[in-house]
């Protein structure tokens, strides 16, 4: 794709969109900006970069004038595909594509790429630290924090891009023989499992599977899918892929030392792939400390464990967490809403949890849910939440931060989320 002299207009101007507009000026093209937010939503870093390479950047947009004059809209994670300003350039024949497709076009490696409701960051650590281990160098990148289109042109000396790709990314991937597009094509797609999640920006359950779906969608036969064997709505799906198909089982054949885990069984079927031996598996499982912000072990307190698991903002990461923990917890859950269905979580809580606090926007849903199932308190804050979990908890308890909400009616993302929570707990006294 030859962008030199052609205008590119990014709809949303967080992280992923300043990270395009870069790539844009870097392949010579027109790059404009588009955020709904006011002029804050930038840096001032970016705003004086923007000014230097006469990117033009619009606030409180997305304006049809401003979109009229592009070859190409691409979208930041954040955008919907669905969204009046997408639909009005789309119907103008104006070229849509997602953050992630549009770097696609521009990049010189295999792509190994991780989907799912749950445990994304998780396992494309783990595939990123074996073929470390294993001597092929990787970029790893994506929703798991480094933007893709802001990496791609650095791809000299390494061997794979390990992708770790959300439901957002992934719902405007285009069809086969869309003109001009170079469709995203994972040389290994994993799909670890889907659950409910996003139903706040998917209007049901289908729409959200389908947009999981399409990171299968321009595979060969040269290529892998690898999916979840306990998942049904993977294994129907299975006899429909061009990909040849390879299954992960929760508890595979033992490794050494190596104790049986879900996550581990997944980067496990991509390494047999790649020929990576299981001797080199089972060291770095062995060795793996796990990811920020997922099971987190913060601090021990008199006896009592802080855990921050920010990143659960699904039912089945909260259940997860739960089946994990063996003494009685104290779950501070709460946030925005993201429609789902809390009510298969209650009986976990039923078994684990000792007291429920609860914060942010989704309170009466939360109360609702599980107030017949559970000592249940209200706090304010995350702040208030943490100093009535550290006076009420003792020694042999788990303080649980596992919101199963989204962050945003309090924080940006989840991860300043679990960045307070882990301020807090160390700034909790040694000692009652």
């Amino acid at each position: 794709m030859d962008l030199e002299n052609r205008t590119v207009t990014i709809l949303g101007a967080q992280r992923t969109g300043m990270a395009l507009a870069k790539l844009v000026a870097r392949l010579d093209g027109k790059a404009k900006i588009s955020d709904k937010a006011g002029e804050d939503a930038v840096s001032e870093d970016f705003r004086q970069w923007a000014k230097q390479h006469k990117v033009a950047c619009e606030f409180r947009g997305h304006t049809r004038a401003f979109i009229e004059d592009s070859d190409f809209v691409v979208l930041s994670p954040g955008v919907p595909h669905n969204s009046e300003a997408v639909s009005w350039a789309r119907a103008r024949n104006i070229l849509v594509l997602g953050e992630i497709e549009f770097a696609f076009q521009f990049c010189s490696k295999p792509v190994i790429a991780v989907t799912g409701s749950n445990g994304k960051t998780t396992v494309v650590t783990l595939i990123h630290q074996l073929l470390e281990a294993a001597g092929r160098r990787s970029l790893l990148c994506g929703n798991i924090g480094a933007p893709f289109s802001g990496q791609v042109l650095d791809l000299d000396g390494k061997d794979l891009v390990v992708l770790e790709t959300s439901s957002f990314q992934l719902e405007t991937v285009a069809a086969p023989g869309t003109p001009g597009v170079r469709g995203f094509k994972p040389y290994i797609a994993v799909v670890l499992n889907v659950n409910q999640n996003h139903l706040d920006r998917h209007k049901d359950f289908q729409e959200y599977f389908d947009a999981k779906k399409r990171i299968f969608l321009n595979q060969d036969a040269q290529d892998y899918a690898v999916l979840n064997f306990q998942d049904q709505g993977l294994k129907d799906l299975a006899p429909r892929l061009k990909a040849q198909v390879r299954f992960f089982n929760a508890a595979p054949p033992a490794l050494a030392g190596v104790a049986p885990n879900p996550n581990f069984a997944v980067a496990r079927e991509v390494a047999n792939i790649l020929g990576i031996k299981d001797d080199v598996c089972a060291r770095v499982f062995r060795n793996f400390k796990g990811v920020e912000h997922r099971l987190e072990l913060v601090r021990q307190i008199e006896g009592v464990n802080f855990i921050n698991d920010s990143k659960a903002t699904t039912a089945q990461a909260a259940i997860w967490a739960l089946e994990r923990l063996n003494a009685p917890v104290i779950m501070i859950c709460g946030g925005r809403d993201k429609n789902i269905d809390f009510s298969v979580v209650a009986p976990f809580v039923r078994r684990k949890v000792k007291k429920m606090i609860i914060i942010g926007e989704a309170r009466a849903k939360l109360k609702k849910t599980f107030g017949p199932v559970v000592a249940l308190e209200e706090c304010a804050t995350l702040p208030d939440a943490v100093a009535r979990a550290s006076a009420i908890a003792q020694k042999g308890d788990n303080v649980l931060l596992s919101p199963m909400c989204a962050s945003f009616d309090m924080f940006s993302n989840y991860e300043e989320r679990g960045r307070c929570f882990k301020e807090l707990v160390h700034s909790l006294p040694a000692h009652a």
